[in-house]
């Protein structure tokens, strides 16, 4: 990366570097030197812009001098991550990724406009997403395939999803100093809203918990407070992801439109058909708003009836 003093003149608009011998600022340089900086200190995970720009935008944008990217640069960028076979929901967060780095720069007067606004190819239709729940036959079938995988940790980290609802990544970067035995809690410091939350667990999940110690102790991962709850025997790092094993679970199991996600609404789903209402099922989620719990209202019994003789019940109206 060249200095940011190079980079940037004084004159935002020109976008020129200061040394005349110096070429036009590219995307790269703005997302090096500005951007970068901007996500660092307002967004939670940082880390993907950087993982993102570098896989997907860098090697055939990133050289393009920032004034000079037209609304056919981005369409052709678009079309050639289609033809490398990424999904449209894939597709569509790395074009808003680029998009919002385009406003910012326009925000703070280093462009005149976003082009991508004129972009033909704006955003990929991905469909309906149908919210899937497993039957307690499916979720046999899949801790079976689960158990039958080399992973070391797969079979026990689908059970924990399925005891706790914890999002995927809330259990994958746990660590053992966030469990509360005594008060059966798991603590995230982070959740998705960008808030603390707690994962309350029940005796079930801690006793898979134990298991998941047990066996890091057989391969020689640590366990100490400070120690992943499920590290890579030889990383000792956090598993980055588990989705290739559950992958292949879940073929062997012949659930292939199965995702690791929908054991969260799995577990949403039993404790409404088990009597919890729509506030505890909020609480359990850890949803800041009641409207992410709202999807499940049609998993609720019809109970509207049975309510209203609450009130002919409790006034005489034919004594008055």
């Amino acid at each position: 990366m060249r200095p940011i003093s190079k980079l940037f003149g004084k004159d935002k608009k020109s976008m020129v570097v200061s040394d005349a011998a110096e070429p036009a600022v590219t995307l790269a340089d703005f997302f090096d030197a500005k951007y970068y900086a901007f996500a660092k200190a307002t967004k939670r995970r940082s880390q993907l812009d950087y993982y993102v720009f570098n896989k997907h935008i860098r090697s055939s944008l990133g050289q393009k001098p920032l004034r000079e990217i037209t609304s056919e640069d981005l369409d052709s960028w678009v079309l050639h991550q289609i033809d490398a076979g990424y999904k449209p929901a894939t597709v569509n967060k790395h074009s808003s990724m680029l998009n919002r780095i385009l406003n910012i720069a326009v925000h703070w007067g280093y462009l005149d406009k976003n082009v991508f606004k004129g972009a033909a190819i704006r955003k990929l239709p991905v469909g309906d997403y149908v919210q899937r729940f497993l039957t307690e036959a499916e979720i046999r079938r899949l801790l079976s395939a689960c158990k039958r995988s080399s992973h070391p940790y797969l079979h026990l980290f689908v059970k924990l999803l399925l005891l706790t609802g914890a999002r995927k990544s809330e259990l994958r970067l746990a660590r053992w100093t966030d469990i509360d035995e005594r008060k059966k809690e798991l603590f995230v410091a982070v959740s998705k809203s960008g808030r603390s939350r707690t994962v309350m667990l029940s005796d079930k999940a801690l006793s898979v918990l134990q298991q998941v110690k047990a066996r890091s102790e057989v391969l020689g991962v640590p366990t100490t407070r400070d120690s992943w709850i499920f590290a890579n025997p030889r990383t000792r790092a956090p598993y980055t992801s588990l989705h290739n094993a559950f992958v292949e679970a879940r073929e062997s199991a012949a659930l292939p439109s199965v995702r690791m996600h929908d054991l969260r609404h799995t577990y949403a789903s039993l404790l409404i058909n088990n009597g919890a209402s729509i506030y505890e099922v909020q609480r359990l989620l850890g949803h800041y708003h009641i409207s992410m719990t709202e999807r499940y209202a049609q998993l609720f019994p019809n109970t509207l009836q049975d309510r209203v003789d609450i009130i002919a019940g409790a006034i005489d109206l034919d004594r008055i």
